[in-house]
């Protein structure tokens, strides 16, 4: 296995590292405040190419492999998590469907744009009944001559305020349970299309989510996403690219936890001594360092099979469930490190504590990962 990173994704990598630190940081207590990312930074992340890491460079995007998108998620992951939050789902789970299951013309329609970020995507599967037990839509799509009438709901949708492509899961054929669920590219003039309230969440400020509503909302037969049928199957393999780049993401917040938890630390005098001397503090920034390092080797190793074209089902699940559990737990070593400081709204570990905790529950719970790893296991020894 070979994680080394091109010459130009080093410079990548480097360019988005100082992006990250001369500019998003800057402006994290703004974003926490205003529940809005300034116009500024999204403008410059389109300059960056960040809307296109995903995108192959025939539409206008970077074309990055997955070992290349892991380094840049890596690096967006140590700043504010809404923020990341933005790119991470338009360039994983918000545009990867078109990538990979588009037919020429859909590409050539919806990526070029998607890639300059002009066109924001999203991903709309979750609805009031079907969260962990996906398959159990209740939003339906019924043919009539060239065109797909929608009606229904999706709700928790992430990017759809500010989404204009939205990769939809309907059902097409009730009677074959998850077989006759069809993928749709919906876009957001559709008639009969509209998006909800912004929902309030616990973290994730500036990345809103909200309702969206199907009232006989009319998508062209050509914008059907793959195959009518396969809708489920496509947003299991959408979920599972996306995996390895959220555990990226993860990693990166780690790695940011650690720097502040090691500076303050070796800052932070009790006893007449930086508290860094006491072997209990020790022992936590070990655990910390411990963790991020497994996390780093499990979450790169995923990113080299994928790009090897190697099944990576059960590894994509692990990477997920441990990203998330190893990012909640170094949260909480490093408000237990700050003290009372690390509880307070002016300092950014209080920020990602609570952003850490959707983790674990978005893009497939703690839960369901295990649930896939036991049943690739079954299958494994079958």
């Amino acid at each position: 296995m070979n994680f080394k990173f091109s010459e130009e994704t080093e410079m990548l990598k480097r360019g988005v590292r100082d992006f990250v630190q001369g500019e998003v940081e800057k402006v994290a207590m703004e974003i926490e405040e205003n529940d809005e990312i300034p116009g500024h930074i999204v403008d410059a992340s389109k300059e960056l190419g960040l809307f296109g890491l995903s995108i192959p460079e025939e539409y206008g995007g970077l074309g990055l492999d997955m070992v290349g998108k892991c380094a840049i998620y890596e690096e967006l992951g140590k700043t504010h998590n809404g923020y990341t939050t933005l790119i991470g789902a338009h360039t994983g789970i918000g545009s990867v469907g078109i990538v990979e299951l588009g037919t020429e013309e859909q590409k050539r329609k919806y990526l070029p744009k998607m890639a300059s970020g002009e066109w924001i995507g999203a991903f709309a599967l979750t609805e009031p009944s079907a969260g962990s037990n996906a398959a159990n839509l209740k939003t339906t799509a019924v043919r009539q001559g060239d065109k797909y009438i929608l009606n229904g709901s999706k709700h928790y949708i992430t990017n759809s305020v500010c989404g204009h492509v939205f990769t939809v899961m309907a059902v097409t054929d009730p009677s074959k349970g998850a077989k006759g669920i069809t993928s749709f590219i919906v876009e957001k003039d559709f008639p009969g299309f509209k998006v909800g309230a912004v929902e309030k969440k616990m973290g994730l400020r500036g990345s809103h989510s909200a309702e969206l509503f199907f009232e006989d909302c009319e998508v062209p037969a050509e914008n059907v996403l793959g195959e009518e049928g396969r809708g489920y199957v496509n947003a299991l393999k959408i979920l599972a690219n996306g995996r390895a780049g959220l555990a990226a993401r993860n990693l990166g917040s780690c790695e940011k936890l650690l720097e502040l938890s090691m500076d303050y630390a070796m800052q932070r005098v009790q006893f007449e001594q930086p508290i860094f001397e006491f072997q209990a503090v020790q022992h936590m920034l070990a655990d910390m360092a411990l963790e991020i390092e497994l996390l780093r080797s499990l979450t790169y190793r995923v990113a080299w099979m994928t790009d090897q074209g190697m099944r990576v089902v059960k590894e994509a699940a692990m990477a997920k469930l441990y990203g998330s559990e190893v990012y909640n737990r170094v949260a909480d070593l490093a408000v237990q490190i700050h003290g009372g400081i690390g509880y307070m709204r002016d300092y950014p570990i209080e920020r990602f504590y609570r952003d850490a905790r959707i983790t674990k529950i978005y893009e497939g719970s703690t839960q369901i990962q295990k649930n896939i790893i036991a049943s690739e296991l079954k299958r494994e020894f079958a």
